[in-house]
């Protein structure tokens, strides 16, 4: 469920942008009467990028309602997708909410190594260290590597987002982006499966 919670921004965003994309008509006379005026060829990707802020805000309200306070990287999400989104629609240029994944992203990565290298601190141990014992190189192993992921999907998001058309990207951000994280979730499984086999063995 959690891992549902955490799309949720981003399912929204898909769904408003391919409800608007197929009523083109009346989303641009909703927003007309609200006094936005925008190209009709852009409004999808706008009315999406106003739901995004919108849900994202709805999300911490949720977490501060049920758990009185908020992860910090949903803040940090938050401030990014405030300020990228709010530039997409201030001057009508979908340039700044495609940047928005990979500023997140790259973001990730360099917590996750600064963490490491400046302050050793693994936090991917953090994390998930109350789960699972593994030896010390295994866990930095992993830092690195969800790291050296974060920052690979980065490139893949912009190489995406201003070589194929807006349609195709608002796909890759919801399928494709998944897609590869399952992928190495996966591969990460098959490295620790040794691990915890050899942990139950010694209990």
């Amino acid at each position: 469920m959690k891992f549902l919670f955490d799309l949720f921004p981003i399912i929204l965003f898909f769904g408003a942008f391919k409800l608007a994309g197929a009523y083109p008509d009346q989303v641009a006379a909703l927003t007309a009467s609200i006094g936005y005026l925008a190209d009709t060829k852009q409004l999808p990707i706008l009315i999406a990028t106003a739901v995004a802020i919108v849900a994202t805000f709805g999300q911490i309200g949720w977490v501060h309602f049920r758990h009185g306070k908020a992860d910090k990287m949903l803040w940090i999400s938050l401030a990014i997708i405030t300020v990228f989104g709010g530039a997409t629609l201030l001057l009508h240029d979908e340039t700044f909410i495609k940047w928005k994944p990979t500023v997140l992203y790259w973001l990730f990565a360099s917590v996750l190594l600064i963490s490491q290298i400046a302050f050793r601190k693994n936090l991917i141990k953090a994390m998930m260290g109350k789960q699972m014992v593994l030896p010390e190189n295994i866990w930095n192993r992993l830092n690195l590597g969800w790291a050296t992921f974060f920052t690979v999907v980065g490139f893949v998001n912009l190489y995406v987002a201003f070589n194929f058309s807006t349609d195709t990207w608002v796909n890759f951000k919801l399928f494709g982006i998944l897609g590869l994280m399952l992928v190495f979730v996966l591969g990460q499984g098959l490295l620790l499966a040794k691990y915890i086999e050899e942990d139950k063995d010694v209990q």
